[in-house]
């Protein structure tokens, strides 16, 4: 009887490991400690570019037209030929189609264009945790990832909500919001202290 037990789990063992060797195995991705986005980021169409984020512009056919760019403080890029390029509150999209209008004043008959993240500006995280600093952003983070990046809270720390701070048009958006918020490049994060 405990024979033919024996005999019944290893043959199903035997199974289920075949049946695994036949799928593809899942990938895992592992993030570097330095939580560096990969290169050529992801985006929704609706991001808007803004001073701290690394394009790589892409003009196909044009190998020296073709680099990666900052853009700086005062929100533009400085390509060859063209010069300045207003980036900052574009979408990649809308950025891609007025350096190709540009170059089509003059200098490339017919450009094509694509301008793709490389990397976001980064997100600050202040107040009561271990490490407040200036973080590189990374896609699909939470306000509780930013907290875990930056060291975890503090003893004082208040730990069921924080105040976010969004620059948007020209002004700042300032909330108080859960752990499980979302965060945006460019956000402040601040973690208050609680009162004992």
């Amino acid at each position: 009887m405990h024979r033919g037990r024996t005999f019944v789990v290893c043959l199903l063992g035997a199974l289920a490991l075949g049946g695994c060797m036949r799928r593809p195995a899942p990938v895992a991705v592992v993030q570097p400690m330095a939580y560096a986005p990969p290169s050529s980021v992801a985006v929704s169409p609706d991001y808007l570019l803004g001073a701290g984020d690394r394009l790589r512009v892409v003009v196909y056919g044009q190998d020296a037209l073709t680099n990666t760019y900052a853009i700086d403080a005062s929100g533009s890029i400085a390509l060859p030929l063209i010069g300045r390029v207003p980036a900052s509150g574009r979408s990649a999209s809308g950025l891609a189609g007025e350096i190709a209008a540009r170059l089509r004043g003059g200098f490339i008959r017919e450009p094509s264009v694509a301008v793709q993240i490389e990397s976001y500006r980064p997100f600050f995280i202040l107040g009561e945790v271990a490490a407040p600093g200036q973080y590189p952003y990374v896609p699909n983070m939470s306000v509780e990832s930013a907290v875990a990046i930056a060291g975890g809270f503090t003893p004082r720390a208040q730990r069921d909500r924080v105040v976010l701070t969004h620059p948007e048009g020209g002004a700042a958006v300032r909330a108080t919001v859960p752990l499980g918020t979302p965060l945006r490049p460019g956000d402040t994060v601040l973690v208050g202290e609680r009162w004992f």
